[in-house]
């Protein structure tokens, strides 16, 4: 066994409402990221994890290769229209980043390429492309990149034709930029350099510099983020101010290169709304009076006299109403009923109501590139966990569908060799709670294999059955992946949310051991062979869920987890803290101290033993800083009575989304998978 480094212990005080907490290893924290010492010991645990794990290269490497095989390196995406082209990407061989292109035609005959991704990346170590967004007139595309992983992102302009670049450079955006109708200038939102929220919008016109860009907009109150659309009848600039639980609506004119901000909704406590404007009406979604959602019409100059609010979807208690699309003689919106998503069409005349139908009943899908109003038809991309990804297009009029692509898995794979299963189990306190499970048919012996369990639950955000091709090297090994859909999702209603947010947060992780001992007892893995992990929100609920029940897991995986929650909570000047307030609670508020301090995985850590852990960060985490977890690992290597494997792998190179790029990214899920293979070997 390799030797874990030796973490210092440096006290650090910290008192809020007369309590005290001493925290040892505070001294991990450098927000310069350039302190020799934090550094040196960032590069002396990442030595270690490669040690520890060294006799597991040739798994890696072989598991590595099974995922990059099951891709089909040639692939394009569906041509969608924009204007008077259609634009679509493609990969190409060993590529890791898309070419995008566009033709005047649907069938590519003289396609006109607009930016290789790949020449874009080279000089980085990590590549992230924003949406590309081109003038109305076609003309420019508005290229925004991040290259460290901090979601900062760099804007330069391009001439589609002659493939120049203008002098036009931008910093400190958060991607989002949407074109004037003259094609003459642009709107995009810059970040706030402590909070790194979206909070201003500027007006940029092609041909000066960045400090000459207008100010249009901007946010004072540090819960708020900014973000920017255009409208679908593409008259109006469309600006969102939001937290949580709270939301506003301005607008600019799309046609005036001189428009100021209009109000349009005024910023409302507990309102969520988001709308769409098709000449002189609005369709908003909102849950005023609607705690599950609604969709409401009315006419833009009225917009802010909610008597004159006519519905359209109507509230249901059953069902939480999550997106929609507009188009000139339908409604099409997509609700969750009992976890499991539908689709269904509305017509705006008649109000008849048809629900589209899919293979699957547990799937992913959304609405993809459903631009022009007078469609016949909407286009929504799809798949399950046995169905990889789709595009179809369904009959507005009958709901028709037509498949229009399905990513291909190289190789030896057969959807009916898997078994997808959606199942609802008793929690402690007579919830039931729904679980996804997935696992290969031939390989599946009751109460015998290993099981993945993973979760998230935080933001009232929704994790549905998706493919993964990685996954696939788990179930072919015999091992059943189970996703459980706790309280802090939305999974069963806004009320889902709420029942695992702020005060309610021990519900989250009361589900998840409860699922955890359910899906033992039902015979889909045996009991000592079981595996947990989470990332981010989730990561804090695997840290809660292994101080209040380590014994349950055999080894987890943790990614980019949030487990200083009460340290970081407590500090204004760290990123998104204020933004943050409405999820957990403010901690300046005693009430909500407690609460955080209950369950915060740091704090609660104890003398007991723990499971096999592997924690994996990125230097440039701007959603969850490096040092959390950093500091997470020390406390528990000094606390915990096993002698268990903890490994804490630090990507000196990227931020809270992982490697970049197509294949480079399964290097990391080879690890994590090469980890659970060998602890599940020494443990036979």
């Amino acid at each position: 066994m390799a030797t874990a480094p030796h973490t210092k212990k440096q006290p650090h005080k910290l008192v809020m409402h007369g309590h005290e907490r001493v925290d040892n290893y505070y001294w991990l924290r450098d927000d310069s990221k350039q302190s020799s010492e934090v550094i040196a010991h960032l590069s002396a645990e990442n030595a270690h994890c490669r040690q520890a794990l060294a006799h597991t290269e040739a798994l890696q490497e072989c598991l590595f290769q099974e995922m990059v095989a099951r891709q089909v390196k040639e692939r394009q995406s569906v041509p969608f229209k924009h204007g008077a082209h259609f634009y679509w990407h493609e990969y190409a061989g060993d590529a890791e980043y898309p070419i995008y292109w566009r033709d005047a035609s649907a069938q590519k005959q003289r396609a006109l390429q607009i930016l290789d991704a790949n020449v874009c990346a080279k000089d980085h170590a990590y590549y992230d492309l924003a949406p590309i967004e081109v003038s109305e007139d076609g003309t420019y595309a508005a290229i925004a990149e991040d290259t460290n992983g901090d979601r900062l992102y760099q804007v330069s302009v391009k001439d589609i034709e002659d493939g120049s670049y203008l002098n036009d450079k931008l910093v400190d955006t958060s991607g989002e930029l949407v074109w004037c109708n003259t094609g003459r200038c642009f709107y995009y939102v810059k970040m706030h350099q402590q909070t790194l929220l979206p909070f201003q919008v500027y007006r940029h016109r092609l041909g000066t510099t960045q400090d000459n860009d207008e100010l249009l907009y901007e946010e004072t109150d540090q819960r708020f983020w900014t973000q920017i659309a255009k409208s679908k009848d593409k008259a109006s600039i469309v600006i969102y101010h939001g937290t949580k639980e709270s939301s506003g609506v301005s607008l600019l004119s799309a046609d005036d290169e001189s428009a100021s901000v209009v109000t349009l909704l005024p910023k409302e406590e507990n309102h969520l709304c988001w709308l769409e404007l098709v000449d002189d009406r609005a369709f908003i979604l909102t849950n005023w009076q609607a705690k599950n959602f609604k969709v409401v019409t009315t006419s833009i100059s009225t917009i802010a006299d909610k008597s004159t609010w006519h519905e359209v979807v109507a509230h249901r208690e059953d069902a939480l109403l999550e997106n929609f699309e507009v188009f000139n003689q339908h409604l099409v919106f997509s609700q969750r009923v009992k976890g499991l998503p539908q689709f269904i069409v509305k017509s705006l005349d008649s109000g008849q109501e048809l629900q589209l139908k899919f293979n699957d009943s547990a799937f992913s899908a959304y609405f993809q590139d459903n631009l022009d109003l007078a469609a016949k038809r909407v286009r929504i991309n799809y798949n399950s966990m046995t169905t990889p990804e789709s595009v179809l297009e369904f009959e507005l009029s009958s709901g028709e569908p037509t498949l229009l692509q399905q990513h291909q898995v190289a190789g030896e794979f057969n959807a009916q060799d898997y078994c997808c299963e959606h199942i609802e189990i008793g929690a402690r306190d007579g919830q039931q709670v729904p679980v996804t499970l997935v696992y290969r048919k031939d390989k599946f012996n009751p109460s015998e294999n290993p099981i993945l369990i993973d979760g998230y639950g935080a933001y009232g955000f929704n994790v549905d059955a998706d493919f993964s091709y990685s996954r696939l090297s788990l179930l072919d090994r015999g091992i059943v992946y189970a996703f459980c859909h706790v309280r802090g999702s939305a999974m069963l209603g806004r009320h889902w949310y709420e029942q695992g947010k702020m005060l309610n947060k021990q519900n989250t992780f009361n589900d998840f051991v409860d699922a955890t001992q359910a899906i033992v007892a039902l015979g889909f893995g045996a009991a000592d062979k079981v595996l947990a992990t989470g990332g981010s929100a989730g990561g804090l609920l695997i840290g809660a869920t292994l101080n209040q029940a380590p014994e349950l897991y055999l080894a987890c995986a943790v990614h980019v987890p949030f487990v200083d929650v009460l340290t970081t909570m407590l500090d204004e000047s760290l990123p998104l803290t204020c933004g943050e307030y409405d999820e957990w609670g403010n901690p300046n508020d005693k009430t909500y101290y407690d609460c955080i301090l209950s369950y915060s995985p740091y704090d609660q850590i104890k003398r007991q033993a723990y499971p096999h852990l592997l924690v994996t960060s990125g230097l440039y985490d701007s959603q969850v800083q490096y040092f959390e977890p950093a500091k997470w690992v020390a406390k528990l290597r000094e606390y915990k009575t096993d002698n268990n494997s903890l490994l804490f792998k630090c990507d000196m190179e990227v931020g809270h989304g992982g490697q970049s790029g197509r294949f480079n990214q399964y290097r990391e899920v080879a690890l994590e998978y090469a980890f659970y293979l060998d602890v599940l070997a020494r443990a036979c």
